[in-house]
């Protein structure tokens, strides 16, 4: 038995899942070896160590495995810096030793794990306090604020209802381009409606998206007049649809109110982790899957350009965990609430863990994405395990697809993995024959995000898994079609 309930370090592919950029993972190559390391050690769940760096003291690097959460002393801004990387590949490589129970942890581990133990208690018994009724002058001020905005977005819904008409009364082909639709966007901005805006972004994107763009176009346009309509329409709709049309034109819920309301506990294990960097936001998302309730979850979690965010979670480890779903009529983002336990491998914990969630075929998948584009039709894409596929080549294409291992169906990847390293990760992980996936399923294809081999999960998404690692599945900009 490992530390702290730890039964297992992490695998090296685990700990290069964390790196938040490519450049991070070269430079903690680098300190992966003894050389720059004074000291190490590992203890009550954490994992520290001095790295001799350019100026006259080392750095100081102690990393969380209850988190993950890290420290280090040196001046980088990544989470986890180079410094806690190189720590971790050395502990999972079984490079730092576990120290004695009875010997003495660094003053510095110990206060930096004292405090944050002191944040969480605090936070615990703050939640009491935070359960309490509201006090009525507030809520009603809330509420007039919230109407104030409703008022405001159902605006600016009805001005761009009027831009789609005016734009399908002059054709596609007379459709206006660049500081026409930013206008627009700007002003959806204004009426406080983010969802919208980044449609109409999406409007003035297409016709310069190459071959095909009036159909991608047409179908964009149906999209936002659904949504605009959903929105005029709101209170017609059952309450399951009209929050997913709250959430999609930018009306958020308050994460904390949500685990107030009642949270799910299950032990969750981490089926992929990837970043996307738009310019201004970096945009995490990581899924999850409940070994009891047999359900998915996504989480999100933001930071500034440039900048990783702070929650991360390892591929192919477990937690015990709270978690509440946002409202909608396929219920998939969720938010974390307490976690009890993790993450960890999960051999550490009871019999309902697995290292892989039960899995599908195409035509399943298929199936269940029709059925999820019913209840959302904004959906970009579900997430799919498919079970006993191979990758194989496209026809007459230079794209790839997943096909059953009995020749029938088969699944062209997205353009966007079909073509990067991480489809060759893929390949030499199959070694041609059937492998199961997990990944997202959408409009343009399957977008591969973790395989399963011999009970070892590899993440094909990161650093490590090249370009289109990251990017959500969108409306399909000529990809193939499933068969």
């Amino acid at each position: 038995m490992g530390m702290d309930g730890l039964s297992e370090r992490w695998s090296v592919d685990q700990v290069w899942g964390l790196a938040p950029d490519a450049s991070s993972r070269t430079a903690a190559g680098k300190l992966a070896a003894a050389g720059p390391w004074v000291e190490s050690g590992a203890a009550g769940g954490a994992v520290w160590g001095l790295c001799r760096g350019s100026g006259s003291r080392p750095y100081q690097a102690v990393v969380d495995l209850r988190g993950p959460a890290y420290k280090c002393s040196c001046p980088s801004r990544k989470f986890p810096c180079k410094h806690a990387l190189g720590l971790l590949l050395r502990w999972a490589q079984g490079e730092v030793a576990d120290v004695p129970a009875e010997a003495a942890v660094p003053q510095w581990v110990a206060e930096w794990l004292a405090g944050r133990r002191e944040k969480a208690e605090q936070k615990a018994a703050a939640r009491p306090a935070a359960e309490r009724a509201p006090d009525p002058a507030a809520a009603a001020e809330a509420e007039r604020r919230a109407e104030q905005r409703r008022q405001r977005i159902a605006a600016g819904a009805a001005e761009l209802e009027q831009r789609l008409t005016d734009l399908l009364r002059d054709g596609l082909a007379a459709a206006p381009r660049g500081a026409v639709w930013e206008e627009t966007a700007a002003r959806m901005v204004d009426a406080q409606a983010p969802g919208l805006a980044a449609r109409v972004r999406e409007l003035g994107a297409l016709p310069a998206s190459g071959p095909g763009w009036p159909a991608r176009l047409l179908a964009e346009c149906s999209l936002t007049h659904l949504l605009d309509q959903g929105f005029l329409r709101l209170d017609e709709l059952p309450e399951p649809l009209a929050a997913t049309v709250r959430s999609r034109v930018g009306l958020t819920v308050d994460a904390a109110g949500l685990l107030r309301g009642g949270a799910l506990r299950d032990e969750w294990l981490v089926l992929a982790q990837e970043d996307a960097d738009d310019g201004k936001l970096v945009t995490r998302r990581i899924w999850l899957h409940g070994a009891g309730t047999e359900r998915m979850a996504l989480l999100l979690a933001y930071g500034a350009a440039g900048r990783a965010p702070e929650q991360s979670l390892p591929t192919g480890l477990v937690l015990d965990a709270e978690l509440a779903y946002y409202p909608g009529a396929y219920p998939l983002r969720a938010a974390l609430g307490t976690v009890h336990a993790g993450p960890r491998t999960p051999a550490g914990g009871g019999g309902r863990q697995r290292t892989v969630p039960p899995g599908a075929g195409i035509a399943e998948a298929a199936a269940a994405y029709g059925a999820a584009l019913a209840a959302d039709p904004w959906l970009e894409g579900i997430p799919v395990v498919l079970t006993d596929v191979v990758p194989v080549p496209e026809e007459g294409d230079e794209g790839w697809q997943l096909a059953e291992r009995t020749g029938g169906r088969a699944l062209p990847l997205h353009p966007a993995a079909g073509r990067g390293p991480g489809v060759w990760q893929l390949l030499a992980v199959s070694g041609g024959g059937p492998v199961t996936v997990f990944g997202e399923f959408g409009h343009a294809g399957f977008r591969p995000l973790t395989t399963f081999s011999a009970g070892s999960t590899v993440p094909l998404t990161g650093p490590a898994a090249g370009a289109g690692a990251g990017a959500p599945i969108a409306a399909p900009k000529g990809g193939g079609a499933w068969r």
